[in-house]
Formats: C-alpha cells, structure tokens, sequence
C-alpha cells in the first residue's frame, strides 16, 4: 500500500512499538453476531498469545476491484463486510482472529495504514505525497 525509501516512515508505519493503526476491509463467510464481534474487539488468544482490542464494524460491501478468482459463492451461506482496525501486525493476524471466531476471511484489503489510505484510488494507480505532508 506504501511504496518509500524513507526507512523513518516506514519504521513509523510497520514496527509494531510504533503503534500505528492499520484498517483492514474483512468479507468473511457468514453473518457474525454483536456478541461475536465484541469478542475480537476485546482482543482473542491466538497460538502466539493474545490479541490487543480491535475496532471491529460492520460495513456495507466496498467498492473494489474484482477478485480473481472470485471468492466462492454458496447460495446458503451469507458473506459479512467488516472493517477491522490494528495497532498490531502479527502473521496473518486479521485471517487468524476471524477464524478464531468461526467466521474465516474469504477476502482482506489493507485499506489504510496510519494516516495514509486508498481513498478512491483503483488498481494500478498511485498517489504522489510530498514530503511536507509526511509530518
């Protein structure tokens, strides 16, 4: 999502003691309930120890490119659009907290890492930021 030569920037965005937020757009097989939900917003215990809190929403689907290959589609069972928000950054950590759960990733788009975000850019595009901007 970020493209820098900047080692500054980039330790401030990924080091996990720099606490910087990453937002992620989540599709996940099923319809998890509040209760569900507020468990990973109360942070859940993986293999590697436990999770901090999460912001966990619920979201109407984005509008994103398409998959290839497309996600699997069942007739049966709902898919659930959410947007979960980390200061952490641990080995699939997003896809392993909503299989914790019950519900698995089915899709993950890292929609935005500290104060930089997607916006309405779309495959293949990038955005210029000026170093004065970076502050």
């Amino acid at each position: 999502m970020v493209l820098t030569n900047d080692g500054v920037l980039q330790a401030r965005l990924t080091q996990p003691q720099s606490k910087s937020e990453k937002t992620y757009w989540v599709q996940v097989d099923g319809d998890p309930s509040e209760a569900e939900l507020d468990k990973l917003r109360s942070g859940v215990t993986l293999k590697d120890g436990p999770t901090l809190p999460a912001k966990v929403e619920r979201m109407d689907a984005p509008m994103v490119w398409e998959r290839h290959p497309p996600v699997r589609f069942r007739a049966n069972i709902p898919t659930t659009w959410l947007s979960v928000t980390i200061i952490e950054g641990r080995n699939r950590q997003v896809r392993r907290m909503t299989a914790h759960i019950g519900f698995p990733t089915l899709r993950l788009i890292r929609a935005k890492m500290g104060r930089f975000s997607l916006d309405e850019l779309q495959p293949g595009e990038w955005k210029e930021i000026p170093v004065t901007q970076l502050d």
